[in-house]
Order: C-alpha cells, then structure tokens, then sequence
C-alpha cells in the first residue's frame, strides 16, 4: 500500500460536533475524547485491536441523554472507513472472528459490500454499563453500517457480564476489520467487477 489509507470528517448538528481521524494503515495511536466514558474505551479497544491509528472529539446534549452521540460518533465512524477505503478496490473485502473476554463470546463478521445491512443478535444481562444504556450500542452499529455501506454481522453467543460482552464485541469487529481491509491484488472481489 503506497500511501496511507486514512480520512479525517467534521460532522456538527444542533445535537452533536464531532472531529474524527483514521489511519487504517496505523500503529494503534488513538486520542479518545468523548462525553461517554464508556464509548471511549470501547473506541480504545477498536483502535488497538484494529492497530488503526483514531482520534476523536466528540460532544453532544448528553443533558437529554447519550442517544444522540452515540449514534452520530458511530455515523461518522463510518464515514471515515468508507472515505479512507475510497471504492473499496484492492482490498480482501470480508473479515471474520469471534473474539472471548472472559465469560463472553461474540462473533462479528463483515462484508465491505456497498451495501448496508446489520445483523445484531445481543442480549445483555443489564440494561446499562456505568452510565451508558447498553441499547445505543445497537445504533452506534446501525449509524455506523448506514455510513460504512458494510454488511454486518454480530453475534453474541454467551455472556453473562454486560462489559464483557460488548466488550468481546467491540475487539471482535476491530479484527473482523482489520481482516476486511488487508490489501489484496484483486481489484474488486466481485463477479459484477464492481461493489
């Protein structure tokens, strides 16, 4: 890969302003900074385990609740992938792996299609981690396929601790993605010859 595949998008509403870099070809280098402690660290945990280099600034009427930038930092997360892969040529296209944190276990697969479609088989045990209502993260997800233009399959198997799942899931997607854009000399994986 001849030149970095990284993409950098600035996204203000009347609910949220969020700046957000990515280098898909990093050294795991990330700056998190949103108003939810708990979406930081599952950003941190993305950028690790995708060794993506990621920054963000994210804030939002969090005084309503966490809905709204939740959502839009997933949005925009998509944005970025889907700009730094331009056409999605050259690239393995599908990624696969599930993924254990302790008494968790959660399958996420991808197809960088150019199509969205989620698939969110999770159940979690409580319906918030700290302060975070763990329901957003199903809208994270379905901002994020919307924007990304991925199919997306996550599936938890088992778990009983709600970190422990989302979190399995989280590190699951990170190398499900990481897998998906793996250079390859293929142009475009399809028989259409176009995604």
């Amino acid at each position: 890969m001849s030149q970095p595949r990284k993409a950098e998008i600035s996204r203000e509403t009347k609910e949220t302003k969020i700046n957000m870099s990515i280098n898909l070809d990093g050294k795991a280098n990330y700056q998190i900074k949103t108003d939810v402690g708990f979406l930081n660290h599952m950003l941190e945990l993305f950028a690790k385990h995708g060794n993506f280099n990621l920054t963000v600034n994210a804030t939002g009427d969090t005084n309503v609740d966490f809905h709204h930038l939740v959502e839009d930092v997933g949005i925009v997360l998509g944005q970025c992938i889907k700009k730094a892969l331009k056409d999605f040529s050259g690239i393995k296209r599908y990624g696969n792996k599930t993924i254990p944190m302790d008494d968790a276990l959660s399958m996420v697969t991808i197809d960088l299609s150019n199509r969205p479609f989620l698939v969110y088989n999770v159940n979690f045990t409580n319906e918030k981690v700290g302060q975070m209502d763990v329901e957003l993260f199903e809208e994270f997800f379905q901002g994020l396929v919307n924007n990304l233009k991925c199919n997306l399959h996550i599936n938890n198997y088992y778990g009983k601790n709600s970190h422990h799942i989302i979190e399995s899931v989280f590190k699951a997607f990170a190398h499900s993605l990481k897998e998906a854009v793996t250079p390859s000399e293929i142009a475009i994986l399809s028989s259409k010859g176009v995604l």
